[in-house]
């Protein structure tokens, strides 16, 4: 389980980047706040709170 939402998180980062020219305007806080969620998910990773597998 936990291994899928990291996948997942890392995609969503990859997706918003501001590669575009409708979301050069953004800046980079959709990434920073998707990076923030994939240090905390590491966090609970090693924690034990979310199982890395099924």
């Amino acid at each position: 389980m936990g291994l899928i939402l990291l996948i997942l998180l890392v995609l969503l980062i990859l997706g918003a980047m501001p590669s575009w020219g409708y979301s050069r305007g953004w800046g980079y806080q959709p990434v920073g706040l998707l990076g923030a969620l994939v240090v905390v998910l590491i966090v609970l990773l090693i924690m034990g709170i979310v199982p890395f597998s099924f």
